[in-house]
């Protein structure tokens, strides 16, 4: 069998506002903080929507303690890569589930931030081979996809806001079906630095994610030569 890998496209990069929605704090700076902190240095409008706390995401320590925590890592982790416009929807961290409330919820924000593109983490059943992805990600992806076209349709969800056709595409980091990718080579420290800033939750990892260089730079260098550069984000985009 041939060890060729097959060329990605290059990330269309023509679009001023972009909008990410995931389902934790951690989850864009888990690939595609790099790519977020090159797009706000060309003057591109970067939002976050974090749909839970990731109260749940720590096993020895509770809830409570975890939430407020995991937020304002997320604010300083976005800071980092020149984000200053961060929200928390307050659904409960681990629970999450694919339906119309989430929908509405989702619409809305689409609605009130007016994206151009969408940014996510991967809704697909799997990272790849033998794995099983989170819940919170599948529920959070699949009903993001419903909701920018419901965003669009003035008869869904009218009490949540005026509707918004603007959105071009949804892009997905960490998909095991990558279509496209944008050179990191420059701004990939930042994406690291982005990662270490959720201090608290990485001291409480094992294994190889526990390591914010190692874990993505492995990622970004298998990435880069699919379109001919060091460094490199791989996304699915759909739409």
């Amino acid at each position: 069998m041939s060890d060729v890998v097959a060329p990605l496209e290059i990330f269309p990069e023509d679009w001023r506002r972009g909008l990410a929605v995931v389902a934790h704090p951690d989850d864009m700076e888990y690939g595609a903080a790099a790519a977020v902190a090159r797009w706000t240095r060309q003057g591109k409008e970067i939002s976050y929507v974090l749909v839970t706390d990731g109260e749940a995401g720590i096993a020895t320590m509770p809830p409570a303690d975890v939430g407020p925590l995991r937020r304002q890592e997320q604010i300083d982790s976005c800071a980092v890569v020149g984000v200053d416009e961060v929200e928390f929807l307050g659904l409960p961290d681990g629970s999450v589930v694919e339906g119309l409330g989430l929908r509405a919820d989702l619409a809305a924000a689409v609605r009130r931030h007016r994206p151009e593109v969408v940014l996510s983490i991967n809704f697909r059943d799997s990272w790849g081979g033998h794995s099983w992805n989170h819940a919170d990600h599948r529920a959070v992806g699949r009903a993001l996809l419903d909701a920018v076209r419901d965003a669009a349709n003035p008869w869904m969800f009218p009490e949540r806001g005026a509707a918004w056709s603007g959105v071009r595409f949804v892009a997905f980091s960490g998909s095991p079906e990558p279509t496209h990718a944008v050179d990191t080579t420059e701004t990939f420290d930042a994406g690291v630095r982005s990662l270490e800033a959720h201090r608290v939750y990485l001291e409480h990892l094992g294994g190889d994610m526990a390591s914010p260089d190692a874990f993505l730079r492995g990622a970004a260098e298998s990435t880069g030569p699919r379109i001919g550069v060091e460094l490199a984000a791989a996304f699915e985009l759909v739409g």
